[in-house]
């Protein structure tokens, strides 16, 4: 037994876990545990970012390349409330963050101490995360925390990743005991879920008999580092595969299997794929309902008549949105590996390469791509967001990872560019948070410093954390920020176009009151910050931009002004969206897709 204050065990017990970043900005409510990681600095770095929901935010992106969770750590009080965002984040995404936050000290709990949320319950903020985390726990005694921090490792580290949250008094962080502190591998689980070997035998009878197989690739497969089996299973039966966004990157984006992606924002020959299906075998998905088209039938997805083999980590995932012919709980990667050793019992991998079946893949793709042409090889100036995508696509090495948070920036590269190796493209899929990509990036890049990052976002979505710049300064992180700028929300504004007709557009661009564009110069704020930038007008100029920033070694932003103009703003709408329209608006939006449908962009 060793006698540590509280701090000194939650500091001792990230260490023995191996985590070499605690993340986070100091505060009176968290000065016992700052004086700990003072003490054990040569062996746990600490990141000061600007902003506690960055703090989330780049402990998220390192967990998504390393596979290992970071510890947050906030104050009490708003720099606590601070986390929510991207604690939600990491929740919706299933992603593991360790959030250590300060409260108020356990003998004034009730009495309205500085920054204390109490009228309901004393020392109440953990009730605000609640919704948000696997896990959480009120820590009221200093040896209580060597057995708390063992289980919040465990609770990460099993089933279905999230984040987990352990709520520090100030004076338990200060309070010193006599305390034993378990070494990791005696409190953690030693392996995953194994799939039902019966319900493998019935899967895999299903897609060797299918004449139309698809695979949908959730983030699980992802998660799950799956992607060899993933790969071996669909070349074994010649099956189409579709992704999440979520899953995107985990199957070759060349491969003549690949079919794009299927929803509201996926692509024509995604929901061709998977609406004529005769089986799906999704694995790590959730069916939420933008892959879906909104569950119109047809739209996407035919569940029934199509048959639906379901595998995922969490049981109420399975036959939550579509019925099942099959659902298995387990890994993504155990039950591939099953799924792969059942179907070379059936038979010789197919000869898939001069099938029927991949010409018809091929043909769609072909299609789709005729039909994004006129975005992709425009030369306007501004430019279009996709003539920028093709050309950042031309110069980023297929090492390169790529994050993006919400918007036309995240909607159009899960559309168009295309990855072809695990965990090179990385985004926030089913909270959709403005604000992630750039301490995101960074996580991502201490992760895998070896490799390029690459964060697209709109000026909107820079704007919310632009101040983590400071950050990739001060720690030499260099990550390049890639800005399409169209002086607003225009996702937004496209979407009440769509929706609602072309005289919707309404409080989403940023104009002065005059009517024109407001916006500062992006390049310059970043200049001033003391990073690599330059202000790009004209679609010539992305591709030798970004050779340069690279170049740099330093961390970078290239801010291009895009197309304001709807319909080059954005993308191609491939899919259905359930946005509800006032019945005033009917025939408005009647009469504007009849013009639409005449248009050639």
């Amino acid at each position: 037994m060793v006698k540590l204050t509280g701090g000194e065990i939650v500091v001792e017990s990230l260490i023995r876990h191996g985590v070499p970043y605690a993340v986070g900005i100091p505060g009176h409510g968290n000065l016992g545990l700052v004086d700990a990681f003072r003490r054990r600095r040569d062996e746990i770095d600490v990141i000061q970012v600007r902003h506690e929901q960055a703090a989330v935010h780049l402990a998220d992106g390192y967990y998504r390349i390393a596979g290992k969770p970071l510890a947050a750590f906030t104050s009490i009080g708003p720099g606590a409330v601070n986390t929510a965002i991207g604690v939600a984040t990491a929740y919706v995404d299933s992603t593991s963050v360790l959030v250590l936050t300060g409260n108020v000290h356990t003998h004034m709990r009730g009495t309205g101490v500085l920054q204390e949320i109490e009228r309901k319950r004393w020392a109440d903020f953990p009730q605000m995360l609640e919704p948000v985390v696997k896990r959480h726990w009120s820590v009221t005694r200093a040896e209580q925390l060597p057995r708390v921090m063992a289980r919040a490792f465990s609770v990460m580290a099993t089933g279905r990743p999230g984040p987990v949250l352990v709520d520090l008094p100030m004076d338990v962080q200060s309070d010193a005991v006599d305390v034993t502190i378990p070494t990791a591998d005696t409190r953690r689980p030693t392996t995953v879920a194994f799939p039902d070997e019966s319900e493998i035998s019935r899967a895999a009878e299903m897609l060797w008999t299918a004449k139309r197989p698809v695979i949908l690739v959730g983030g699980g497969v992802v998660t799950a580092r799956a992607e060899a089996a993933l790969r071996e299973v669909a070349e074994h039966v010649g099956a189409a595969v579709i992704s999440t966004m979520m899953g995107k990157g985990a199957f070759p984006e060349n491969h003549p299997l690949y079919a794009w992606h299927a929803g509201s924002k996926g692509t024509t020959c995604g929901n061709a794929v998977a609406a004529s299906a005769d089986v799906i075998l999704a694995i790590g998905c959730r069916f939420a309902d933008e892959a879906t088209c909104s569950y119109r039938h047809g739209a996407a997805f035919a569940i029934p008549p199509t048959q639906l083999i379901h595998i995922d980590i969490d049981p109420t995932e399975i036959g939550k949105n579509y019925p099942v012919a099959v659902g298995i709980v387990s890994d993504a990667r155990m039950a591939l590996n099953a799924l792969v050793k059942a179907l070379k019992a059936l038979g010789s991998p197919r000869d898939w390469q001069d099938a029927d079946y991949t010409a018809d893949i091929g043909r769609l793709k072909q299609e789709w791509m005729a039909k994004k042409a006129p975005l992709v090889e425009s030369d306007r100036v501004p430019p279009t967001i996709s003539r920028v995508l093709r050309d950042v696509r031309a110069v980023l090495p297929d090492e390169t990872i790529v994050t993006t948070s919400s918007g036309h920036s995240q909607a159009q590269v899960f559309q168009e560019f295309p990855f072809f190796l695990p965990r090179t493209y990385i985004t926030t899929g089913g909270f959709s948070t403005m604000g992630w990509s750039l301490p995101a990036a960074m996580g991502c890049k201490l992760a895998a410093p070896d490799r390029p990052v690459v964060a697209i976002v709109g000026d909107g979505d820079f704007l919310m954390t632009m101040q983590e710049l400071s950050v990739a300064v001060q720690y030499e992180i260099p990550v390049i920020t890639l800005i399409c700028n169209n002086s607003g929300w225009l996702s937004i504004t496209d979407l009440q176009i769509d929706a609602y007709g072309a005289e919707s557009d309404f409080a989403t661009r940023f104009l002065d009151r005059s009517g024109d564009p407001v916006t500062p110069n992006l390049a310059e704020a970043a200049a001033a910050f003391g990073v690599y930038s330059q202000r790009i007008e004209t679609p010539d100029q992305v591709g030798p931009a970004l050779k340069r920033a690279l170049a740099s070694g330093e961390p970078a932003v290239l801010e291009v002004m895009v197309a304001r103009q709807h319909p080059w703003s954005g993308g191609l709408v491939a899919g259905w969206w359930d946005v509800p329209v006032p019945a005033y608006m009917v025939e408005r939006r009647a009469a504007y897709e009849r013009a639409r449908s005449e248009e050639v962009i």
